[in-house]
């Protein structure tokens, strides 16, 4: 993997239920990508081998948050970009943490 995302969306309503309803389909178009993704409580971090499609994955995680109904979003992105290497994986940084 060269580029890794961890993207935080907050949609503005008034309501946690329909808070949730909304990130809620934006995590199903994040895992719709077919990319490695892990969703956790506050973000959720994607991991792919173009840059570009990791942005043009985050520019669409707004419109699905106001077409699903939000007046307005907020993003919080996070990005490392390692074009000439590996960026350190999910599973290598996570996966120790949830095991039995």
């Amino acid at each position: 993997m060269t580029a890794s995302v961890a993207i935080q969306v907050l949609p503005k309503v008034d309501s946690d239920e329909e808070l949730i309803r909304i990130v809620d389909e934006v995590i199903a178009y994040i895992k719709s990508t077919g990319l490695n993704c892990y969703v956790g409580p506050f973000e959720t971090t994607i991991e792919g081998d173009s840059y570009d499609e990791l942005m043009d994955i985050v520019r669409e995680c707004q419109h699905v948050a106001i077409r699903a109904g939000a007046p307005s979003v907020s993003a919080y992105v996070k990005v490392v970009y390692q074009p000439e290497g590996e960026v350190l994986t999910i599973d290598r940084k996570v996966t120790k943490h949830h095991t039995a």
